[in-house]
């Protein structure tokens, strides 16, 4: 099952984001088989503003959590989270 995930930061949380930043990619990397696609959502000025992840996964319950473990979660980055399951259509 694919799930979006969708994380946008809490405000001016920019200096939370790039001490965990790190660790972060560390996780997505040791967790590739689960992570699909990943990326920083970003503002009108090219700045990092949440993430958007693409997890493939048994269940949303793991997807929830795969996501209450990423390190930006752990730091308390995100003003909110959501889980969305996801339909690939192109790609």
């Amino acid at each position: 099952m694919l799930v979006a995930l969708i994380a946008k930061d809490k405000p001016d949380s920019s200096d939370v984001r790039a001490d965990n930043r790190p660790a972060h990619l560390d996780y997505l990397k040791a967790h590739a088989s689960q992570v699909a696609q990943a990326g920083p959502l970003l503002d009108p000025a090219g700045d990092m503003v949440g993430s958007l992840i693409i997890l493939d996964v048994a269940d949303l319950a793991t997807a929830q959590d795969w996501a209450d473990a990423d390190p930006y979660a752990v730091a308390g980055l995100f003003a909110n989270v959501e889980l969305i399951e996801w339909k690939r259509v192109i790609g």
